[in-house]
């Protein structure tokens, strides 16, 4: 079982950049492909981005394909969110979560530990 704290979100203008950091506690950490979703009101949660357990694969939603980077260190037990270019619809709460997959999954439900979420919100 793993514990994730998401960090790194706050209030950034149209056209500006964030990174959203995961840090994980467990020793299965290096076995889990981790994923980015987020959460918008009204909305229902939809996933990201995802990196696969060693980092090799990654796999991004159209919407920030370009834009976005996914990135771990497994030697910090940590995963990045590099996010450029941001756009109003970007505003939601972004989760991170682990899978017991190693593979770069971006399905909800291989996604077994949640983080609690940071909020970014993109306006001018």
């Amino acid at each position: 079982q793993l514990q994730l704290v998401e960090s790194g979100g706050g209030l950034v203008q149209p056209g500006g950049s964030l990174r959203l950091s995961c840090a994980a506690s467990g020793f299965t950490f290096h076995y889990s492909a981790v994923g980015w979703f987020r959460q918008a009101p009204g909305k229902e949660r939809e996933g990201v981005s995802s990196i696969s357990s060693l980092g090799i694969s990654t796999n991004y939603a159209d919407s920030v394909k370009g834009r976005f980077t996914i990135s771990r260190d497994n030697a910090k037990n940590t995963v990045y969110l590099q996010m450029n270019s941001l756009k109003p619809e970007d505003t939601a709460i972004y989760y991170c979560a682990a899978s017991s997959q190693s593979r770069a999954t971006m399905r909800e439900t291989d996604f077994g530990s949640w983080g609690q979420g940071t909020q970014v919100t993109v306006s001018s």
